[in-house]
C-alpha cells in the first residue's frame, strides 16, 4: 500500500495505476509495497526502494549509505508488545531531497502514532527531513515507554522474589514457574528494546555527519538530530543497567530453587538419621534365630519397643539442640 502524507495530502492511497506521485507529497510510504508500487516511486522519487532481503541485511554498510545525492537508512522498530509476541522489524527511510520515503513490512505502534498525528497537523510533514526527525522522535518515546514498563515489571518481579519475611519466600512450584517464564519474557523484551536502540543510535550518528545536516540552513534539524542522539544514548545505557537487574534477579530466583531443594534434602536427611537406628534393632530381633536369648525374655518386645524410640528420640534431639534441624 502507498499512502502520501503533506500539505494538501493527508495520508491518501495511491493507486500504483496513476502516472505520478502528487507533487506536494513529502512522505511516501510504502507498506508491504507491490512491484508496481515501487516502481511508480522508483520513477516518481528517482531513488531506488530496498527490497525486504536488502532491509534484512545487519552489516551497516547494507543499511547506512549514500546513493546518487540520496541518504538510505535502516532502522530495527520494536513491535508486538501488547501481543506479549515482541520482535523488531526493519523500516528503511530514503531521504531525497525534500522528500521522504518509508519502506516496512510491518506497522509498529510508533508509526501508527505518528501517521495519526501527521493527518491532524501537516506541519509535521511540511519538507523531508522534518518527517524524518519527527518520525524518528515518535520511535524513541516507544521504546522509552517500554523500557518505564519493563521497569515496572521488573519492580514486581523483585517484591515476590525478596518478601518482608522469610516464610513468604517459600513459593511454591506453579508460582515459581511462571516467576522464571515473567523473568525470561522481560529478558526477551528487553533484549528487542537495546537492539532496536542499537541500531537507532548507528542510524543517527549516520545521518549526524551527513551533508545535508550540516548545511547553515539546517540549524535546527541539527540540534534536533543531536536531542535524539543523546536520548537513544541514554536510554541504550538504561536498557544495559535493567538487563544486569534482571540477570540478579534470575539469580535471586534460581537461589530460592536451591534454597527449597536444600531444605527438601535435608529433611529427607535427617529423617534417614532418625529412623535408621530403629530399623536397625527391628531388623536384629527380627531375624528369628533359634539361639537368640531375647526371644525366650518375657519383657523382650516392650523393651525392644522402648529401644527403638529411644534411638530415634535421641538423634533428633542432639540435631535439635545443634539447630540442624
Amino acid at each position: 500500500m502507498l499512502r502520501a502524507y503533506g500539505p494538501a495530502c493527508d495520508g491518501k492511497v495511491i493507486d500504483a495505476s496513476v502516472e505520478r506521485i502528487p507533487d506536494d507529497a513529502v512522505w511516501i510510504d510504502l507498506e508491504e509495497p507491490t512491484k508496481e508500487e515501487e516502481k511508480l516511486v522508483e520513477r516518481c522519487v528517482e531513488v531506488n526502494v530496498p527490497t525486504q532481503a536488502e532491509m534484512a541485511e545487519i552489516e551497516p554498510s547494507s543499511r547506512l549509505y549514500e546513493k546518487n545525492g540520496a541518504i538510505y537508512m535502516t532502522v530495527s522498530a520494536l513491535r508486538g508488545v501488547e501481543e506479549h509476541l515482541p520482535s523488531t522489524t526493519p523500516i528503511s527511510f530514503v531521504l531525497a531531497g525534500n522528500r521522504l520515503v518509508t519502506i516496512r513490512y510491518a506497522t509498529p505502534k510508533p508509526v501508527r502514532t505518528f501517521e495519526s498525528h501527521a493527518r491532524r497537523d501537516p506541519d509535521l510533514v511540511r519538507d523531508g527531513p522534518t518527517a524524518l526527525v519527527r518520525l524518528l522522535d515518535a520511535i524513541v518515546d516507544r521504546l522509552a515507554d517500554e523500557i518505564e514498563s519493563v521497569g515496572e515489571a521488573m519492580e514486581n518481579l523483585s517484591k515476590q522474589i525478596f518478601q518482608g519475611q522469610p516464610d513468604q519466600r517459600r513459593i511454591p512450584a506453579d508460582r515459581l514457574t511462571k516467576l522464571l517464564t515473567d523473568i525470561g519474557r522481560t529478558q526477551t523484551l528487553l533484549s528487542k528494546i537495546r537492539y532496536s536502540a542499537v541500531t537507532m543510535l548507528r542510524m543517527l550518528s549516520f545521518f549526524a555527519g551527513s551533508n545535508l545536516v550540516h548545511e547553515e540552513t539546517r540549524k535546527e534539524l541539527r540540534h534536533h538530530v543531536s536531542s535524539l542522539t543523546t536520548d537513544v544514548t541514554s536510554l541504550s545505557e538504561h536498557a544495559s543497567f535493567q538487563t544486569d537487574s534482571l540477570q540478579f534477579l534470575l539469580d535471586a530466583s534460581l537461589g530460592l530453587i536451591s534454597i527449597e531443594q536444600n531444605a527438601a534434602m535435608k529433611l529427607f536427611s535427617w529423617a534417614a538419621v532418625v529412623f535408621l537406628p530403629p530399623t536397625l534393632i527391628a531388623g536384629i530381633f527380627g531375624m528369628n534365630f533359634h539361639y537368640m536369648p531375647e526371644l525366650s525374655w518375657s519383657y523382650g518386645y516392650p523393651l525392644s519397643l522402648v529401644l527403638m524410640l529411644a534411638s530415634a528420640v535421641g538423634p533428633y534431639l542432639y540435631f535439635k539442640k545443634r539447630g540442624w534441624i
